[in-house]
């Protein structure tokens, strides 16, 4: 079903993509949340920790390493597996099986000479111990109870026994490793059921869990297509919304720049109200005031006529206020100023159309766009749902293909049939085992037996041994000590050659299985072996694609299986199994096509999004022609910016009462100082509500003379963005819906994307996780290499250095032995007379001192065993009783 959906997907994007693009479009789709696919649980845990023992396992492949430093002979076994073995056998004088068979001995040079070296082990050991009994038979080889007198006899005793003693403690350590190596192969056994089973029930879990994941990843394409159905059922929003937002970047500035004109419109009547009411109030507010101030200057001017004027003191004042009294008048002229009437009628006609109803208008019949486009294509939404609907009854029909119930079923009879062969045959492997158990402890209990000859000699010998005692004195204790240790070579001559002959047994065997599978599997070489082309299968280049797909030149390899099973990857990616569910002749290019077509029919109308009508644009016209462009507004800033009077009269007042306060107490003083309030109240009364008038009469002004820079240019400018973006939705808008949904047509191919890369991770990564796969093999080399081939080297390893050291022993203890023995007869010492043997005055252990005597060699006298005692009282050796 994975494969169905891409298919479908790649044939999407082929044909969506097949046309020109005009602009770089990116569809954005929302993240989908997949969930995660059911995982199976897997129990196997392939580690295996030898523990202390694992050092020796490690000698022993070092030792292996050095026997056998060649690499891995690839060629060599290609050309031994393709040729016929019988063939090789019967024919190896030609010359091509010579060549192979000396690269076979060259290969194995290290094994043969050390199985060489094992064979003249196990050829000379049971001959030398039969010369050697022989020989001691015949009084020699330490067979005559008769010790050399030796000065340094002592010295050699002491190494002869240290010595042994280090031997002995060498073979006691392995045999030590020969028990360890022997019962760990056992009790690993005994775990092969459970870990093999553990690899049975992964790969169960494995087969049984995989349709559960396919079905789940083949229900997650309801994902896709619910957001897909959630897109189709808001299409209004995701598509319309789209146009509408292209529309939006010519239509929503050219409506809001006729707002705005409205505005200007609106706020233009009010401008020339204002400028009217304030002008006329300015106009009979001055002439008020010009007849007020003409009072004033009367009623001044009398007063400085007055006689109290021309008194000296006053003088100057009086001059002074009678020169002032020019400033006293109306400084602005509002009479001249242009009226403003006409325009304002003018206005008043423009302001019968309502402009902001007809641009609400205009807004709400674009903002139908969504609508239009959801009403429009109502009938493709619901024949994509239908395809939709038909496609994931594809999918999910495709999960119950009948090659994968064919391939689950028939690897589950397999998996089956192999558990069963297990558990039958699994008694035999623990009852082979129980066998070989018994033969190893066989072999280390003869070695022990051996070691307890060595012991107990030495044990008894160094206990038993008296320094004062002759050799032929010893006591009984030394002389068991000595007995053992004989018992001893008598042993290892007897059983070395069948230690040794395990030894080069179990080293061939289990060296060449180390060297060839298990270092070989380490280091990839044993897969590239069996990659070989038609090495396994003469007929097939690649064996693993031919047995499974009966199709040999698919690149299918044993270490490319493994490696990806390794990594966690799922069945599909590892085993390659498009190869086997082949989907490409399936057709869905009618899907596709249909798709494609049922969007590329939409056609939508616009002919009912009315921007501005007529009369808006007409009106808007109209206002051009209202003359407030005309207005001289020079003429009215520069009066605006005159004072209302040529001087201020609340400064004129105070100057007045200051030159009032000035004067002597009189009459002039008082009527001057009632003028000076008669001027503040003028000045509160009249000019300060003037200078109000003129604040307004300002702001009005400004206000229209905004209004009207550049007025023509404005409302063609505003004209023209209306009339534009009504051609654009008018006759651009197909070509953009036709765009749009090329970009909905691609989110909508966003979300099968998203999904189809999803499964595909999933089909590769999570569905059917081939561990187990690889689980089996390694748990395969850690059963052949790491229980079997370890635990066997281990032993032969052991087993070897147990034997080798054998031989030392065998020296040392026959020599040691007769340190240990009571002897029958010892060296006795004449002087030049001839006269019996002196007793020896400092000699306490029996032992002449040749120095002090002059003597220069013993000399050994025979003598009737009757006559012993008689005449070489300390030479001679006890009576033999019964029992010793």
């Amino acid at each position: 079903m994975v494969i169905v959906v891409t298919v479908l997907l790649l044939m999407l994007c082929a044909h969506t993509g097949s046309d020109g693009q005009l602009w770089s479009y990116v569809a954005k789709t929302e993240a989908l949340d997949f969930g995660a696919v059911p995982a199976g649980n897997y129990v196997t845990q392939v580690y295996y920790d030898p523990g202390l023992v694992g050092i020796l396992f490690q000698l022993a492949r070092t030792f292996l390493n050095v026997v056998q430093p060649n690499p891995f002979p690839r060629e060599l076994v290609i050309e031994v597996i393709k040729q016929n073995y019988r063939q090789v056998l019967q024919q190896y004088q030609e010359p091509e099986n010579v060549v192979l068979t000396l690269q076979i001995i060259y290969y194995e040079i290290g094994f043969i000479i050390c199985a060489a070296l094992g064979i003249v082990f196990i050829l000379l050991m049971p001959i030398l111990g039969l010369c050697f009994c022989m020989c001691r038979c015949c009084d020699n080889c330490g067979g005559e109870l008769h010790q050399r007198q030796k000065k340094n006899a002592d010295c050699r005793r002491s190494c002869f026994a240290t010595t042994l003693l280090l031997v002995t403690v060498l073979i006691t350590v392995g045999t030590l490793c020969m028990f360890a190596t022997n019962q760990n192969l056992t009790n690993q056994v005994k775990g092969v059921k459970k870990l093999v089973n553990y690899n049975f029930q992964d790969l169960h879990t494995l087969l049984n869990q995989a349709p559960t994941q396919i079905n789940y990843i083949t229900q997650q394409y309801d994902t896709t297509k619910n957001q897909a159905f959630s897109d189709l059922n808001q299409i209004d929003s995701v598509l319309g919304g789209k146009i509408k937002a292209r529309f939006a970047k010519d239509v929503i500035p050219a409506l809001d720049a006729s707002f705005n004109m409205a505005r200007a419109i609106r706020e233009s009547k009010g401008a020339l109200e204002n400028v009217i009411v304030s002008k006329r109030t300015l106009e009979e507010a001055t002439s008020k005031l010009e007849a007020n101030l003409t009072d004033v200057r009367t009623n001044l001017n009398n007063t400085l006529n007055d006689a109290a004027c021309k008194v000296p003191g006053s003088v100057d004042h009086c001059n002074d206020v009678r020169d002032s009294l020019d400033t006293l008048s109306i400084d602005a002229d509002f009479n001249q100023l242009q009226d403003v009437d006409s325009e304002l009628a003018n206005v008043n006609d423009v302001m019968k159309t309502d402009f902001e109803a007809l641009i609400q208008k205009g807004h709400s019949s674009f903002n139908n766009t969504p609508e239009l486009i959801q009403n429009e294509t109502k009938s493709v939404s619901s024949d994509v749902k239908k395809l939709l609907n038909d496609i994931s009854e594809m999918v999910s029909d495709f999960s119950k293909k009948p090659d994968i119930d064919d391939l689950i079923s028939t690897s589950t009879a397999y998996l089956d049939q192999g558990q069963r062969y297990f558990l039958e045959y699994l008694p035999y492997l623990e009852t082979y085992d129980f066998y070989r158990w018994l033969g190893g402890i066989a072999l280390c209990c003869l070695v022990v037996l051996i070691l307890t000859f060595n012991y107990l000699g030495l044990l008894c010998g160094s206990c038993g041994f008296d320094k004062h005692a002759s050799p032929t004195t010893r006591g009984c204790v030394s002389n068991t000590g000595g007995n053992f240790l004989l018992a001893g070579v008598a042993v290892s001559f007897i059983f070395s050659w069948l230690l040794m002959l395990v030894v080069v047994v179990t080293f061939l065997a289990g060296g060449n299985v180390e060297r060839l599978a298990c270092q070989s599997f380490k280091d990839n070489s044993l897969f590239k072996l069996l990659d070989t082309p038609y090495l396994l299968n003469p007929q097939w280049k690649n064996f693993l694609s031919g047995f499974l797909f009966s199709e040999h030149n698919i690149n299918l390899t044993f270490q490319s299986v493994y490696s990806k099973c390794r990594r966690n990857e799922g069945v599909y990616s590892a085993f390659e199994l498009q190869n086997l569910f082949n989907i490409d002749d399936l057709n869905f290019k009618a899907y596709t096509a249909n798709l494609t077509d049922k969007f590329g029919n939409i056609d939508v109308n616009f002919s009912s999004i009315i921007i501005l009508d007529e009369e808006a644009k007409n009106g808007l016209r109209d206002f051009i022609d209202t003359g407030i462009d005309k207005i001289h507004f020079t003429a009215y800033f520069n009066e605006i910016k005159k004072k209302v009077t040529k001087v201020d009269l609340w400064t004129f007042s105070n100057d007045l009462e200051t030159r009032a306060n000035t004067l002597p107490a009189g009459a002039l003083a008082n009527a001057l100082r009632g003028h000076a309030n008669n001027v503040r109240e003028i000045y509160k009364q009249q000019v300060l509500p003037l200078e109000g008038a003129m604040s307004t009469l300002n702001q009005s002004i400004g206000t229209l003379q905004n209004v009207a820079a550049g007025l023509k240019v404005k409302v063609e400018s505003i004209i023209t963005a209306i009339e534009s973006a009504q051609y654009l939705i008018h006759h651009n808008g197909t070509e953009i819906v036709k765009q749009e949904i090329h970009y909905f047509l691609k989110t909508l191919i966003g979300y099968f994307t998203e999904y189809l890369e999803w499964a595909k991770d999933a089909m590769n990564n999570e569905v059917a996780v081939c561990k187990p796969v690889a689980d089996v093999v390694d748990t395969v080399d850690m059963i052949l290499c790491g229980f079997i081939v370890d635990s066997l080297n281990g032993f032969w390893f052991s087993l070897g250095c147990c034997t080798i050291f054998l031989i030392p022993s065998i020296i040392i203890a026959v020599k040691l032995a007769k340190f240990y023995r009571r002897m029958d007869t010892e060296d006795v010492y004449d002087d030049n007379e001839n006269i019996p043997m002196k007793i020896l005055e400092n000699g306490s252990n029996g032992y002449h001192n040749e120095h002090s005597h002059d003597i220069q060699s013993p000399v050994f006298i025979s003598a009737p065993p009757y006559d012993t005692l008689t005449r070489f009282p300390r030479a001679s050796a006890p009576p033999k009783l019964s029992g010793w």
